[in-house]
């Protein structure tokens, strides 16, 4: 559900698994050159997806569906599952692709879903780790994390996307996947600010790796369990988004560190959603909710949201008093 880069990428991993596939696309048009050409007019042109059926109808895709791949932003999560959520088979997965936390309510995906449709939270399961959709398009190996409070149907989801480039791995820790899979988006943005700076390696390390210390903290106040944020969907995860030229949320902040403006960032990422500008705003609110110190996602909002300048925001981090690790 939904036909963006990752959805369309994930598309083609399940088809290639062998998994029979509908793409449900929003625009008509979208759905038509999908189902006659078998490739998307608008993500990933060059990437060949035979066998994969397309409509711009939710009720054809959904019918008789095993496993719904939610694959829409998070922010928009909310008002295309009010419409789906009748014509959702009842025993279905629901699988959220999305990474983010909800503007407003702070909800995590999987309790947007669970909230909007009444699925058992034993439905709901969860995709994250080192997802960049052009490498995985283009076979390279990946490994994923699949997760779920029920064990079967995270074995069943990996099984229907397991593929000779692409390996997923099962885990119960919805809430770890989740808030990994939200919070690197952040501090990609971090790291591409400090990039468009013209900083060093040096300085990205260091930003991934207290990057990686807030996500802990946050995590753990939230019921996570630690070893799966030093794991696919966090370490993995963080490490790609935060160093790859592939992450929009990276090149977002680049063009933001190089002195461009938020327009000519979000021109410079031709339109498409980079998670973080926004989850940056709900992070820090669910951070503060919490009691949890999240100096490098505050500083993004700063700049994101507040016309903090990103030499300021640089200032003000290594400004902060000297403590223990």
């Amino acid at each position: 559900m939904g036909a963006g880069s990752w959805g369309t990428a994930f598309a083609k991993v399940l088809n290639d698994a062998g998994t029979s596939v509908t793409m449900w696309a929003r625009r008509a048009e979208v759905a038509k050159a999908l189902a006659s050409e078998h490739r998307n007019p608008s993500y990933l042109t060059d990437v060949a997806l035979p066998g994969i059926a397309a409509t711009d109808d939710h009720r054809v895709a959904l019918d008789g569906a095993d496993i719904v791949v939610l694959a829409v932003p998070s922010q928009s999560l909310r008002v295309n599952l009010a419409a789906w959520k009748n014509d959702v088979p009842a025993d279905a997965t629901l699988l959220s692709l999305a990474k983010g936390i909800e503007t407003g309510t702070l909800l995590r995906m999987s309790q947007v879903i669970h909230e909007v449709t009444g699925a058992d939270p034993g439905r709901i399961a969860v995709l994250s780790g080192p997802n960049l959709a052009r490498e995985i398009a283009d076979e390279q190996p990946a490994a994923s994390v699949v997760a779920c409070a029920d064990p079967e149907r995270a074995e069943a989801v990996q099984h229907a996307c397991g593929t000779g480039y692409f390996r997923p791995y099962t885990n119960t820790d919805v809430v770890g996947c989740e808030l990994g899979g939200a919070c690197k988006n952040v501090i990609a943005l971090a790291c591409g600010i400090a990039a468009g700076m013209g900083l060093g390696d040096n300085s990205i390390a260091s930003l991934i790796t207290r990057g990686l210390a807030e996500i802990m903290r946050l995590g753990v106040a939230l019921g996570a369990n630690p070893v799966t944020l030093a794991g696919l969907a966090g370490v993995g995860d963080l490490v790609a988004t935060c160093t790859s030229p592939l992450s929009r949320n990276r090149s977002f902040g680049h063009v933001l560190g190089a002195g461009g403006s938020m327009d000519a960032a979000q021109q410079a990422t031709h339109g498409q959603v980079a998670e973080g500008v926004k989850s940056c705003t709900s992070i820090r609110a669910l951070a503060e909710r919490h009691g949890v110190e999240v100096p490098l996602t505050t500083a993004v909002h700063q700049v994101c949201h507040e016309g903090l300048s990103v030499s300021d925001a640089v200032g003000q981090l290594l400004g902060r008093r000297m403590k223990p690790e």
